[in-house]
């Protein structure tokens, strides 16, 4: 039994690294655009050597845009996603990926969990622009940046992929 105890502690130590090893933190990310506040809360998961667009994060599947749970805007005002106009508030963002064309997708509902995508709460789709990134992104990252004036864009940023939507804020 003695040699069993080391054993079983060995397998639980080496369970629980590996489970560190791989967590998704939380983050907060926010700007000001147009004298407005916008705030995105997710969970940023890393690359950990794996191919992720396309496989991790596969295409014509809905993603939940991090890990963990659903990616959350909230927003003091009404927002122009390119074309898509969402009134001030809170909403979920899930993303559509394609090898061509992702598709950004705004929800109603907010706090659910990443496997828990009800498209019938769908507020909108709208097409993002994707472009390469020349360095790679190891952990997921949104950033929300002003431009002039009242716009800015909105960049999801993962492995060599940047996928990114010009928002305007409407008032």
């Amino acid at each position: 039994m003695t040699r069993f105890v080391p054993l079983v502690a060995a397998i639980m130590f080496a369970g629980t690294a590996s489970a560190q090893r791989y967590t998704s933190p939380p983050v907060s990310v926010s700007a000001v655009i147009g004298g407005d506040h916008i705030t995105i809360d997710y969970y940023a998961p890393s690359a950990h050597g794996r191919k992720i667009i396309g496989n991790l994060v596969p295409y014509d599947e809905v993603w939940c845009t991090g890990a963990n749970w659903a990616t959350k805007i909230t927003t003091e005002t009404g927002l122009d996603f390119n074309g898509l106009k969402v009134p001030k508030g809170s909403y979920s963002i899930w993303t559509l990926p394609n090898e061509k064309q992702w598709m950004l997708i705004i929800n109603k509902q907010t706090g659910q969990f990443h496997l828990n995508y009800d498209e019938s709460q769908d507020f909108g789709r709208v097409k993002m622009n994707v472009k390469a990134l020349s360095a790679p992104v190891e952990t997921f990252k949104i950033e929300v940046a002003p431009t002039v004036g009242n716009s800015g864009t909105l960049s999801l940023m993962w492995e060599t992929t940047d996928a990114w939507v010009p928002i305007t804020v409407m008032h």
